[in-house]
């Protein structure tokens, strides 16, 4: 009994704490918002094979005695030499030595429930597309649990944009690519994933407190006024009806429905009825059921591509200004909260 009533101290606590940050991100957010500039954003470029070079040029020198390493920082500097060599001539003949390998553009998406980096990939895509030619690839890699409809439908349309233009996408989820994650997921020709990245959730979810009866309780009166008869169907403080109820899973439903019928137009090889059932699957399951097409990671896809092909990372940036900064502390310490409330639960259901 008495750990039931720590318990419940810390949950109060905790969930008081939890609401005044969100209270004062928002605050802040909105103030910032309301006098920040037009971004002035910029997108930067890193050529992975530089990377994967200077790493081999390190691993080598830790390897070896001090006397081949001289020998081996002398064979790389000839080697840079030589080829700086040949990108000098090439461009006085006129020629692009870079024209004679493919390019590879890898982006990141990294999503939370409003989809967010949509804004960056917009960019991103925008920069890349006018540089593309035949051979060239995209590669994006998704991280997403899902969200919004909307935020989340607007980033498969930005994805779309490269599949429209003729370039080859391929999408890699190392972690998770859930409900929203799954809709972006689907638009490209191909999708690798870890062996124990979730992918699915192909479903519709929507959840809502109602504090009528403690209003109620407490002889607090609450009017909502609308016009139309289905301007609101479930409130928070109103009184919730069946008939309210009875529209707002009718609008649920075409929700998902309209989710099916995009995976369906992406991937019409998937049994839709199958896989649309909320669930989630593993991707070792996921590739059985068809919503993947290769158990690999992005990084063993970029590695294999190094020999034969220029990759290249694509990231718009930005600035951040401190109240955006002071937003992701206060985001960093609510997720430390919820963490701690879940191992708290965990303890419990343990006793």
């Amino acid at each position: 009994m008495e750990f039931i009533v720590e318990y419940g101290l810390f949950l109060a606590k905790a969930i008081t704490f939890v609401a005044a940050l969100i209270v004062l991100v928002a605050a802040l957010f909105a103030i910032g918002q309301r006098h920040r500039p037009e971004d002035k954003g910029h997108i930067e470029i890193r050529h992975v094979n530089d990377k994967y070079t200077q790493m081999d040029h390190a691993l080598q020198g830790a390897m070896h005695s001090p006397e081949a390493q001289k020998t081996i920082d002398k064979q790389f500097k000839q080697q840079e030499k030589a080829e700086a060599k040949a990108r000098k001539k090439a461009l006085k003949r006129g020629e692009d030595e870079t024209a004679l390998r493919n390019r590879l553009f890898v982006l990141s998406f990294d999503g939370d429930l409003k989809a967010s980096a949509t804004d960056n990939l917009r960019e991103e895509i925008s920069a890349i597309l006018p540089q593309a030619r035949d051979g060239d690839e995209v590669l994006v890699k998704i991280e997403s649990p899902g969200g919004v409809v909307h935020g989340y439908g607007l980033a498969a349309s930005q994805l779309k944009r490269i599949s429209d233009a003729g370039v080859p996408l391929t999408v890699a989820v190392d972690k998770v690519a859930a409900s929203g994650g799954y809709m972006m997921a689907c638009v490209a020709q191909r999708i690798i994933a870890a062996p124990f990245a979730v992918l699915g959730s192909i479903g519709v979810l929507a959840q809502l407190p109602n504090f009528h009866r403690l209003l109620k309780k407490h002889d607090i009166d609450f009017e909502l006024l609308t016009a139309g008869e289905y301007k609101r169907t479930l409130t928070l403080f109103g009184e919730n009806t069946d008939k309210g109820r009875e529209k707002f899973l009718d609008e649920l439903e075409d929700t998902h429905q309209l989710f099916k019928e995009f995976v369906t137009e992406n991937r019409p090889s998937l049994d839709i009825e199958k896989v649309a059932t909320g669930e989630v699957w593993f991707g070792i399951r996921a590739k059985d059921v068809g919503l993947v097409d290769e158990l690999q990671t992005s990084d063993s896809y970029i590695q294999q591509q190094l020999k034969e092909t220029d990759v290249y990372e694509v990231s718009w940036m930005h600035k951040k200004n401190w109240q955006e900064k002071l937003g992701m502390a206060a985001q960093s310490a609510i997720e430390h909260v919820v963490l701690k409330l879940w191992q708290r639960s965990q303890q419990r259901n343990n006793y």
